[in-house]
């Protein structure tokens, strides 16, 4: 599960938009705007939200659902300690492009 919050604190997390975003996880922007414009808890396709939340991981992205070990014991996202990536399997060459500008940008 992934809030609105969580998703768009994600993204300013690895400083991208929401196309780029799109791109990654193999969705539209308008998806992407319409997750991030949820009141709450990010609703839609299990496939789509799946390839949204492997997309995050495989940027370097935690997301941390309630219950789940913080100092808090809130939700949130963090970066992972350890931010490697390995290449990034895609059906979209523009997926590929846009997750190398990301593990490293000019």
């Amino acid at each position: 599960m992934i809030t609105a919050s969580q998703l768009r604190a994600a993204r300013a997390l690895l400083g991208i938009e929401q196309r780029q975003l799109a791109e990654l996880a193999g969705v539209s922007v308008p998806t992407i705007q319409r997750m991030e414009a949820s009141s709450h808890v990010v609703r839609g396709n299990v496939d789509t939200l799946m390839r949204l939340l492997a997309a995050l991981d495989a940027a370097g992205v935690e997301v941390i659902n309630e219950g789940a070990v913080s100092e808090d014991g809130g939700r949130g996202v963090r970066l992972k300690a350890q931010n490697h990536i390995a290449p990034f399997r895609s059906r979209s060459s523009k997926r590929s492009e846009a997750m190398r500008d990301i593990v490293a940008p000019e």
